[in-house]
């Protein structure tokens, strides 16, 4: 069975800066984020069936989206001392033998969503490790799931279904009515995730819902004003489903594989780790190249 693992180095980067013990180099540097995310690879890579690996990094914040909606995400509010790791991260984890996908226009979810669509009919299954609402949207293709390694949870079409109460496909419809502040993006007034979900539920998508509520066949509370809000603010409704969308055109120039773990090399990761004081980790991958 060949699995393609996904990894969110992103969001790697942030929980391990929040989530571990600060580190530092032996000149001062913060690293422990990037320590945190080389360790955590390496375990997933020692796993039993995991060959192939892809890791997609936010190398600039700011993206297309930016040019969209004035309000969208920016690197506003995030550590100095976590951004400064990002290249550090992807050159270790290049060292280490995993795939990067460096991100510039495009965000590190669209760099996975098109490395997901482009090897999954090439592949028994797709594991994106991450727990981003955004890439439920994929999982409605029946060899996509999602992976949370923070809660130790598999997310498959079923999944978010339970938990938004919407089909994958209509996950950036729902994201485009009740927002999403993580993203910078309202959603519409009084819409919230209860009614979202009831509507969607039944109609699939924004354009499809009823501008009345009167042909609505389903009882969602406050009716009336969420359909005049809908109606006054539908091209916004559809700006923010479109933020939401993932994109999958990213270039993603490998072959499957280009992504087969084959080693780290030896040379580079035992480099990386002398300049970072990580002498634990330099001996730690268990194939070289």
């Amino acid at each position: 069975m060949t699995t393609l693992h996904l990894i969110d180095g992103t969001y790697e980067l942030f929980r391990n800066h929040f989530g571990a013990p600060p580190r530092q180099t032996p000149d001062g540097w913060e690293i422990g984020a990037t320590e945190g995310i080389l360790r955590s690879t390496l375990n997933l890579l020692q796993q039993e069936g995991v060959t192939h690996v892809g890791a997609a990094f936010d190398t600039v914040i700011e993206s297309f989206r930016n040019h969209m909606y004035d309000g969208y995400k920016t690197g506003e509010g995030t550590p100095d001392e976590l951004f400064a790791q990002f290249p550090i991260a992807e050159r270790a984890m290049e060292a280490m033998g995993v795939t990067v996908w460096s991100m510039i226009e495009q965000e590190a979810d669209d760099g996975l969503a098109a490395a997901a669509m482009k090897f999954v009919d090439e592949v028994d299954q797709v594991v994106i490790l991450s727990p981003d609402k955004d890439m439920t949207q994929l999982f409605g293709h029946p060899k996509i799931v999602g992976y949370d390694r923070r809660k130790q949870m598999l997310v498959d079409a079923d999944g978010v279904v339970e938990k938004f109460g919407v089909k994958p496909e209509s996950i950036p419809d729902y994201l485009g009515l009740v927002g999403d502040t993580a993203d910078g993006f309202p959603g519409l007034p009084g819409w919230g995730a209860k009614s979202s979900s009831t509507l969607l539920a039944r109609y699939g998508h924004i354009e499809n819902i009823p501008p009345s509520e009167d042909d609505w066949d389903v009882k969602v509370r406050g009716a009336a004003k969420l359909a005049a809000t809908l109606r006054d603010n539908m091209e916004l409704a559809l700006l923010f489903r479109d933020i939401a969308t993932l994109r999958t055109d990213a270039d993603i120039p490998q072959s499957l594989a280009d992504l087969e773990w084959k080693g780290a090399h030896r040379g580079e990761f035992e480099a990386v780790c002398d300049e970072l004081g990580f002498n634990s980790l330099k001996s730690a991958p268990t194939k070289w190249r």
